[in-house]
């Protein structure tokens, strides 16, 4: 029996809260990538995802010391931002940070997914956070520390709190933040692992490591509950058991599942499925 895997846009428009304890998930601005002109311009900037503890969230930024042993604790103890869009949305994020209560240094950790500068262009803005980028993790000060990060050792931030090495985008150094305990189950924010909902088709010309990538994906996809996806807006992974043996013969040929309603009990009819993996 296979697990086939499809997906469905979350509803709502930024900012998407999805509380949870002992951190919640806060999609403060939505990525987008939209043709312009032509020669293949593109106008773009990447998604940003605030991630929040359950305890209060003014507190002091890390130290500024190189202690391996609490530096993980202490970076991940106040507000957490994941990509901060580029430098043309400078204002844009410091509204969005203030519609949460969150002021720059309020935030005690920025993770860059990769080092593109639509995800990575208001580090600026940030000098008393720690910073991971890909796998740079620094303290304050330019106090860099190993971690050991790898794609079979995610590096814990907290209690269901981890970053992991998704590979793949831009090279083998990109990561995804992994949030358990959410109301909608286990959330991964993951750059451009996805593009957006539906990407299949284009995702690969986007990648410098395809094989890799597609590597990273499956991994989210077979964890995962919600995906933040680079550019575009969050969506719901739906697993549904299927068998071609309990169809008979006929559909043993097809070898497609069956139709199935939607996950979510009350919810509107389901909208054909952007994405259809055994994993």
């Amino acid at each position: 029996m296979s697990r086939v895997v499809r997906t469905e846009p979350l509803r709502g428009e930024p900012p998407v809260r999805l509380p949870g304890d002992p951190f919640s998930v806060v999609v403060l601005l939505r990525g987008y990538a939209e043709p312009e002109g032509v020669g293949g311009a593109v106008r773009a900037d990447g998604s940003v995802t605030l991630i929040l503890p359950r305890a209060s969230r003014h507190r002091e930024p890390p130290s500024e010391g190189c202690e391996a042993k609490t530096a993980l604790e202490d970076a991940a103890r106040g507000p957490i931002l994941v990509d901060t869009g580029g430098p043309w949305a400078r204002e844009r994020l410091l509204g969005a940070l203030a519609g949460q209560g969150v002021a720059p240094a309020d935030v005690t950790l920025v993770v860059g997914t990769h080092g593109h500068s639509d995800h990575i262009g208001n580090l600026g803005l940030f000098p008393r956070a720690a910073l991971l980028v890909s796998h740079d993790f620094c303290l304050p000060g330019g106090c860099f520390l190993p971690h050991g990060l790898g794609e079979e050792r995610p590096l814990r931030l907290g209690p269901g709190l981890e970053v992991w090495a998704t590979p793949g985008h831009g090279g083998q150094r990109d990561v995804s933040v992994v949030v358990a305990g959410t109301a909608l189950g286990t959330v991964a924010v993951v750059g451009d692992v996805f593009e957006r909902d539906g990407d299949e088709g284009f995702w690969q010309a986007l990648s410098e490591d395809p094989v890799a990538q597609e590597r990273s994906r499956k991994r989210v996809l077979g964890t995962a509950d919600v995906v933040v996806p680079g550019h575009g807006a969050p969506f719901l992974v739906v697993r549904e058991a299927w068998s071609p043996e309990a169809e008979g013969p006929e559909a043993r040929d097809q070898e497609e599942p069956p139709e199935t309603p939607d996950a979510r009990e009350g919810g509107p009819p389901t909208p054909s499925p952007s994405l259809g993996t055994e994993v």
